[in-house]
């Protein structure tokens, strides 16, 4: 008996480092490093863990890993970015059966979210422990902040304006009640391709924006939607209303409706319905801010979605 009889083949993984290697040329023997870069007076490092959840089901139904890792990326950034930090490395998790075309697709997905980033993949582990066809991933990411310069809500006041940028989707989360439905309503995952469409990286985007408006608190949209996540970026005792009417919700999420015949309610409470992001600006910079959203190579559309009370 040997290790490739009991599940790992050490020769296909030794393969799968030098391919990596060449993918991501920064990623180091036992450890990955980077230095903080320059002219930061007081850099403050900010960190984040995620993973795709029962979206990878959808993938492994479609047979096609190809856009995961760039959502396993996005997961991790966009919560980094909601305090001003700029990224600068990421490091994955991925367990796998075996090392296959599957994760090769993975990896590179995930250095791919990372260029869209604008960071670095330094490092990883990639683990045989399946019995199954099956893969699970978990990402972190570290991005650095100058201390002064940290958006944490403390100054959003009543009377500030909420923007929401579009979504490319359902981008990672309520994918469980989607496999509920898919099932029970015999919808064949190729009905509906936006399935297995990447979520947005917002980062660069962001970059910028912090460069030239004053942005008071952001928040990424993700499972909980709007009425879970917006608050997390507002000071206590500051609420919004949010204007459902506001911005065209995506057909897909009509779609998902009425398959599933979902209250509004709990839709709202799952999904993101079109808004993958938030941010919060004093009222008087609204109209530059969106139209800086709009006209940048990042260009997106966006809504004023509610007021901050």
């Amino acid at each position: 008996m040997d290790y490739k009889t009991a599940g790992v083949d050490i020769i296909k993984g030794r393969s799968f480092v030098e391919y990596l290697k060449v993918l991501a040329p920064k990623i180091g023997g036992f450890s990955g490093m980077m230095e903080v870069p320059s002219g930061y007076e007081k850099p403050v490092l900010v960190s984040g863990a995620d993973g795709v959840g029962t979206k990878i089901n959808i993938c492994r139904i479609a047979n096609d890993y190809t856009t995961i890792g760039q959502d396993l990326v996005a997961m991790c950034v966009n919560d980094v970015i909601c305090s001003g930090a700029k990224p600068l490395y990421f490091l994955d998790y991925v367990s796998a059966k075996s090392i296959d075309a599957n994760v090769s697709d993975i990896v590179y997905g995930i250095n791919v979210g990372c260029t869209i980033a604008g960071m670095e993949l330094i490092g990883g582990e990639t683990a045989e422990h399946f019995r199954t066809n099956d893969y699970d991933l978990a990402g972190f990411c570290t991005g650095v902040v100058e201390k002064n310069d940290i958006v944490n809500g403390n100054n959003i006041r009543a009377g500030d304006v909420v923007i929401g940028i579009e979504s490319s989707g359902l981008h990672s989360n309520g994918y469980t009640l989607i496999n509920d439905m898919l099932w029970r309503n015999y919808i064949y995952y190729k009905e509906m391709p936006e399935l297995l469409r990447p979520t947005t990286i917002y980062a660069r985007l962001i970059q910028y924006l912090l460069d030239e408006v004053p942005i008071l608190g952001m928040a990424h949209i993700t499972g909980g939607g709007l009425p879970e996540n917006l608050p997390r970026c507002l000071p206590a005792g500051l609420t919004v209303d949010v204007d459902y009417s506001a911005w065209e919700r995506p057909e897909l999420f009509n779609t998902i409706q009425k398959a599933g015949d979902i209250a509004e309610d709990e839709m709202r409470n799952v999904f993101n319905l079109g808004i993958g992001f938030c941010l919060v600006v004093p009222q008087e910079v609204v109209t530059l801010t969106q139209n800086l959203i709009a006209d940048t190579p990042f260009g997106m559309r966006s809504w004023v979605i509610g007021k901050v009370n």
